[in-house]
């Protein structure tokens, strides 16, 4: 009787921790208002970029990573005041891990222009160049505004996004990067 009091406690237990690894993704709607073409649960559209050291790069090399891909723009205030925090609360915690990307994405303007925009904010993490905004218009209306941020899983997944800086947005999708990370 003991033993399978004890076998019916272990498979409860385990049952619990596979259901809970599962809901640690908040699953949010996201409002109308934010401009997006896409949404959570879209496999991220195919796309390539340059960053501005010159590497090439495209989406088909994220196989694998937890994908952040930070939509800015040198004249958005709101970036500005987002950018610190991004580099202070996951570049700077997830950089040297290999199963992570962030990739600031500067909407339309010249190499040089995002080089000191990239040196006036202090960050450190990579930028790409977007051209007539076409990775931009992959996730977006055209004339919805930078300050955004998509979330991709280890499939290509959209699983989060973001508009605007919102402390409680941007803790929300800090923690999930963190709970990606972990599956």
């Amino acid at each position: 009787m003991k033993k399978s009091n004890l076998f019916g406690s272990l498979f409860l237990i385990l049952v619990f921790a596979v259901v809970s690894s599962f809901a640690q993704i908040p699953v949010k709607e996201v409002p109308a208002d934010y401009g997006y073409v896409v949404k959570m649960g879209d496999q991220m559209p195919a796309f390539s970029t340059m960053l501005i050291n010159g590497k090439s790069l495209s989406n088909a090399d994220f196989k694998g990573k937890v994908v952040m891909l930070q939509f800015t723009a040198s004249w958005c205030s709101v970036c500005r005041k987002e950018m610190p925090f991004i580099e202070r609360d996951i570049w700077q915690k997830q950089k040297n891990n290999k199963n992570f990307v962030l990739i600031g994405v500067d909407l339309d303007e010249p190499i040089e222009k995002v080089k000191k925009f990239q040196e006036d904010i202090k960050i450190s993490y990579p930028m790409a160049l977007d051209p007539g905004g076409k990775i931009f218009g992959l996730v977006a209306e055209k004339k919805a505004g930078v300050t955004r941020n998509v979330i991709l899983d280890k499939t290509g997944k959209i699983v989060y996004l973001t508009r605007l800086y919102k402390e409680d947005e941007f803790a929300e999708m800090v923690k999930v990067i963190g709970q990606l990370l972990k599956q």
